[in-house]
Order: C-alpha cells, then sequence, then structure tokens
C-alpha cells in the first residue's frame, strides 16, 4: 500500500482496518475461550493446590451488580471446593463500609484477602495497611501496589474492542453521547481513555457535552430517565449512539430508547449482563454491542493464584488478565455458553 494510498494513520484505513480486524477478529476469542473453558475444570484439580486449614477473606465492593455476584460466588465455591475456609464480607456498595470492612480485615488476619472493585484512591491506605500486617493481599479489578496480584479483564483491549465497533457501526461518522460516572475506578477510566484514543483520529464523531452521570444504586432507573429526557432535545438524526463504561447505564438508555421507538439509536458497554445480553437478541434492539466479562472465571482465577501463592509460588506475574468477549446479535448465544449462563 502505498503513502497516498493510506497515508500516516488516515481516518479511511484506520475505519476499514477496524471492520476487517472486527470481522476476522470476532471468532478467534470465543475459539480460545471455549477452549480455556474446557480445559479449566482439568487445571484445577491438577495443578492448583490446596487451601485445607487456610482461612481467605472474601473482599468486595458489593453483591448487587451481575460481575459483583458472580465473581463473589465463583470465590467462594472455589476456596470450599480446594478446602479453605471463605470469610466474606460485602460492603453493600457503601464506601464508609467497605473502609470499616477492610480496616477489620487487619484484626481478623486471614491467610490472604482477595478483594473486588472500589475506587483506588479511598481503599488504597487501607490496602497498604493489610500489605503491612503481612497479610497478602490479591485483587480482582482494582489495581494497587500493595497487591501480590491483580485479576482483571484486559480493560485496554476491552475498550479498544468497544470503540472499534462504536467507529465502524457508525462508520465513522455521528453524535455520542458518554455515561461517565466512575471514571475514578480504574477498568472504567482505562475503557473511557481507549474510547478518546480512538476516536481522536475521526473529527466527525462528536460527543454531547455535557456527558452524563452514572450513580450506584438505582443505576438502570437513573440512565433511563437521563436518556428519555434527552430524547426530545435531540430527535431522530441528532443523535447516533450512547456509549457507557460498564452495561447498567447502557440498559437504562436502552430502555429509554425502546419505550420512545428510537431503535435508530445504538448504545455500547462492557459487562455482559444477562439483560443487556437478552435485549441484544432482540429484533430490532437498540443495543449494539457489549463486551462480556467472565466473572466467574476471573474469580476462580483469584483463587487460584492464592492457593499457588501460599503454597510457596511466590513468583506470580503483577497481574493476571482474563479475556472478554465482544458481543453482538450474532454470538451472543455462543457467549452465554462460554460463560455458563445458558
Amino acid at each position: 500500500m502505498s503513502d497516498n494510498d493510506c497515508s500516516g494513520m488516515s481516518r479511511r484505513c484506520l475505519l476499514g482496518a477496524s471492520s476487517a480486524m472486527l470481522a476476522l477478529g470476532l471468532a478467534a476469542p470465543l475459539t480460545r475461550a471455549m477452549a480455556a473453558g474446557a480445559d479449566s475444570g482439568a487445571e484445577a484439580s491438577a495443578t492448583v493446590p490446596s487451601l485445607k486449614g487456610k482461612r481467605i477473606a472474601i473482599s468486595t465492593v458489593g453483591t448487587s451488580i451481575y460481575f459483583d455476584s458472580r465473581a463473589f460466588k465463583a470465590q467462594v465455591e472455589e476456596v470450599q471446593r480446594l478446602g479453605g475456609t471463605p470469610i466474606t464480607l460485602d460492603a453493600g456498595r457503601n464506601d464508609k463500609a467497605m473502609v470499616t470492612q477492610l480496616q477489620n480485615l487487619v484484626t481478623l488476619k486471614p491467610d490472604a484477602v482477595i478483594h473486588t472493585l472500589g475506587t483506588l484512591s479511598i481503599i488504597e491506605p487501607w490496602f497498604k495497611r493489610i500489605s503491612a500486617a503481612g497479610i497478602p493481599l490479591f485483587t480482582i479489578e482494582v489495581p494497587s501496589q500493595y497487591a501480590v496480584n491483580t485479576i482483571s479483564a484486559d480493560n485496554w483491549s476491552t475498550g479498544l474492542l468497544l470503540a472499534k465497533q462504536l467507529v465502524a457501526d457508525l462508520r465513522g461518522k455521528g453524535r455520542v453521547l458518554l455515561f461517565n460516572g466512575f471514571y475514578g475506578v480504574p477498568s472504567c477510566g482505562i475503557r473511557y481513555d481507549q474510547l478518546k484514543l480512538v476516536s481522536k483520529f475521526y473529527p466527525q464523531i462528536e460527543f454531547i457535552q455535557p456527558e452524563l452521570r452514572d450513580v450506584i444504586p438505582n443505576t438502570v432507573q437513573d440512565a433511563r430517565s437521563q436518556v428519555a429526557a434527552l430524547l426530545n432535545k435531540y430527535p431522530k438524526g441528532e443523535l447516533d449512539a450512547i456509549w457507557a463504561a460498564w452495561d447498567l447505564p447502557q440498559l437504562g438508555a436502552s430502555q429509554a430508547l425502546i419505550e420512545a421507538g428510537r431503535n435508530e439509536v445504538r448504545t455500547y458497554g462492557v459487562d455482559g449482563t444477562p439483560e443487556v445480553l437478552e435485549l441484544l437478541r432482540q429484533p430490532g434492539s437498540p443495543v449494539a454491542a457489549v463486551v462480556a466479562q467472565q466473572p466467574a472465571l476471573i474469580g476462580r482465577t483469584a483463587v487460584h493464584n492464592v492457593a499457588r501463592y501460599l503454597a510457596g509460588e511466590h513468583d506470580l506475574p503483577p497481574e493476571t488478565f482474563v479475556e472478554t468477549l465482544l458481543t453482538t446479535a450474532g454470538n451472543v448465544d455462543d457467549v452465554k455458553r462460554i460463560r455458563g449462563d445458558a
């Protein structure tokens, strides 16, 4: 290809490359994930050390959301399967309760701690205290300098996949509403930054200001209300897509679009909450794509890393990434099977 055909990183070439990579790359992650799923049971039995006699604290920001509850349940079950005793702590999505929860772990002195999610600036001082107390700390979706290992989705590739899908669907041109309420949560911030990185090559994609703020609790209802109120301001032809760093705002936005008969506006998000996947299957749905996480696999992987560390394997990498799955109407049933939803 000559320089005249594709000078630098031209928008046409990027858009064409994005479409091609999406078409070619969709099956490969699913194939790898299917293989991983087939091997995971054998690996757990054959190579993961026992946790007999070990007390493992399973701390989470909350369990009211699909990702949280699936990851939490998988950790509890896997600790028990490996012979250990889980100590379960659920902060109920309350920052003050979460701080107290982490503080109490220093007194409880478990053999290891696995903590899921949270705003790093709030919980990092307590991670420091846990580490200083000599308790091995493992984290899920919240990287910390005090953690032995962080287990998460590869949020860089997740954000890139979603951004490329949005750009390809819009053919490089359109107006987009953004939900950006939790930039301080590392996974959300990375996905947002990836969207902005890709979109800078497409100046005809406009992000409508001000950005929308997603909230917890009542995320779905709040997003639904916000979008419903804005649809009169942006009639047909003035809004093309809605993006969110996770998919509960996407769910609320999609419900508002369905109620208003505005399925020309497409929605994008991350997680693969079952209600979003069900909407994705419906003909004419505004849900264009969601990057599905594998929370149960993430939870089991965290427990396996703890077991290996406590058995003397102290050369674990600082981060372990679990693959995510770009999901559209064409492969939603495969994704559900891979995750064990179907």
